[in-house]
């Protein structure tokens, strides 16, 4: 595989990349950027012109992830050339939330084949339930590595949007199967973050929504562990994520998107079973890095080459650059210490981390979470 890496700051048009692209036979190019970068005018056809023969997509991000750093309002494009495998790319409208289940399933059937090794999926950031939809995913293609995310935007929560070729979408997901004897893709995931108080029992909830804790109203008490941030709800909940135990291990992680004073509820980035037990996290910059180092390392406990050239898709939530702040290129940096220098960084930060980390057969939605999707040839 070879690829090529551009990236153009903040206020740095497309019309500053040279004219020729630089790897003219790219059969895949993924970029990154804010939803004010996606909305220049002629930004998908600019691309589509300078790579006519590869497939494009993308999406916004709430900061987008390179080797040199994070960065916020910039373009980072990633163009590839699979040599010896072979890429299927599949895209879908979202119609509801409902319909998560089923369109994650519609669109595994759709890629299934015997020599598939991969999946790596981009979804609309706010339409979609993503547990559900991994969970689609996943039921169909049982043991096969599913990695992505899903978009974000700058923490509004008001619009995200794909590249799909010449078109600019909402709604949407898109998802790249992976095909072939030659083909590596493998990932890594871990949080960083520390549970503290003791466990909670989900004593009603509907799919992503909490009502009780211990049959207890679920805002109350939420506003009363968090204390002082209470007054900065929603915002201040990313930095106060829940984790779903499984017994005294963190299972996953969850995101709070919204409260609401009525009924008393809170609303996650994934599904939060009733009987599930929970417990507060907090975390602070240091466990978040050592965290990414985590999710790294995982990959190079596995059948890679780490000589070989690479791409190391890293997909991590906003919630985790709101804590880190000034210092959040710490944790890119961590995860290419560990990969090395012959590895490409690309990525975003996110609403919802899809991965399948230690265990590559088992994807699920992740929040608050670094992921590494580690995609490769082997050499001929």
């Amino acid at each position: 595989m070879k690829f090529v890496q551009e990236h153009l700051p903040a206020k740095t048009g497309l019309n500053k990349l040279p004219s020729a692209s630089p790897l003219p036979e790219a059969n895949w190019v993924l970029v990154f950027g804010s939803v004010s970068r996606f909305n220049d005018k002629g930004f998908a056809k600019t691309l589509k012109k300078r790579y006519p023969n590869a497939e494009i997509i993308g999406c916004t991000t709430s900061g987008e992830i390179t080797g040199d750093g994070v960065y916020d309002d910039s373009i980072h494009i990633t163009a590839m050339q699979w040599e010896r495998s072979t890429l299927r790319f599949i895209s879908k409208p979202v119609n509801s939330m409902e319909q998560s289940h089923a369109l994650g399933a519609q669109i595994a059937a759709e890629l299934k084949m015997d020599d598939l090794k991969g999946v790596f999926v981009l979804s609309d950031g706010l339409n979609v339930n993503g547990s559900e939809l991994v969970e689609g995913l996943q039921e169909i293609l049982p043991n096969i590595p599913i990695t992505g995310g899903l978009a974000g935007d700058s923490a509004a929560f008001k619009q995200t949007l794909l590249i799909n070729n010449d078109k600019i979408q909402d709604r949407t997901v898109i998802a790249v199967g992976i095909y072939g004897e030659d083909a590596i893709v493998t990932s890594g995931a871990l949080g960083g973050w520390q549970p503290y108080g003791p466990p909670r029992k989900i004593t009603r909830s509907n799919k992503n929504v909490v009502y009780e804790l211990d049959n207890k109203p679920a805002l109350p008490l939420y506003k009363m562990y968090i204390g002082y941030y209470a007054n900065e709800l929603p915002a201040s909940g990313l930095n106060f994520p829940f984790a779903i135990m499984d017994e005294k291990n963190v299972n996953v992680i969850r995101t709070l998107l919204s409260i609401n004073e009525q009924d008393n509820s809170l609303t996650f980035a994934g599904n939060i079973k009733e009987g599930s037990t929970v417990r507060f996290l907090k975390s602070d910059h240091d466990r978040l890095v050592l965290g990414a180092s985590e999710a790294a390392r995982q990959i190079l406990q596995k059948d890679v080459n780490i000589n070989d050239k690479a791409l190391a898709i890293c997909v991590s939530c906003v919630g985790r650059k709101l804590v880190m702040e000034s210092q959040v290129s710490d944790e890119v940096f961590a995860v290419q210490r560990l990969l090395g220098m012959q590895t490409g960084i690309t990525g975003f930060y996110s609403n919802g981390e899809i991965c399948s980390g230690e265990d590559d057969s088992h994807s699920l939605l992740h929040n608050q979470t670094m992921t590494i999707a580690y995609l490769s040839e082997h050499n001929a």
